[in-house]
């Protein structure tokens, strides 16, 4: 299984976790967790943790760490149909002018979008057993 780590404090995250649980409803491949919960703490290690950023952070199945935009491309990937192919278009874009571009969204983030009440964005209940701690 693969894990998505999520800022529980951004609005913007909180939207990215539930257009992912939408696409993937019916494949199951995430599991999601909140940066800094029990989850986090236990799967990656203290001096792993510091270098990582507070926004999304993607744990492969085989324990690789994506985050900024190669965790967002790989999502696109995974979930496939029209959103691998838009995952493939921006992969043709250099590395380096992606992460810049996610950088400045990162920054803006909390001024764009409210910060949720919770933690854990509002699913289903059939949805809930994909939240990890």
């Amino acid at each position: 299984m693969q894990t998505i780590f999520y800022d529980g404090s951004c609005g913007l995250c909180h939207r990215y976790v539930r257009l992912i649980l939408w696409l993937d409803r019916e494949a199951g491949r995430f599991r999601f967790a909140p940066l800094g919960g029990d989850t986090f703490q236990a799967e990656i290690a203290p001096e792993r943790r510091q270098a990582l950023p507070d926004s999304i952070v993607v744990k492969t199945a085989r324990g690789v760490l994506l985050c900024r935009s190669e965790a967002v491309l790989y999502v696109l990937e995974q979930v496939g149909g029209g959103w691998r192919c838009l995952g493939r278009a921006l992969s043709l874009l250099p590395a380096a002018l992606l992460d810049r571009g996610y950088d400045f969204v990162a920054r803006v983030r909390y001024r764009l979008f409210a910060r949720p009440q919770e933690v854990c964005p509002m699913v289903s209940a059939e949805l809930r057993n994909r939240f990890l701690p």
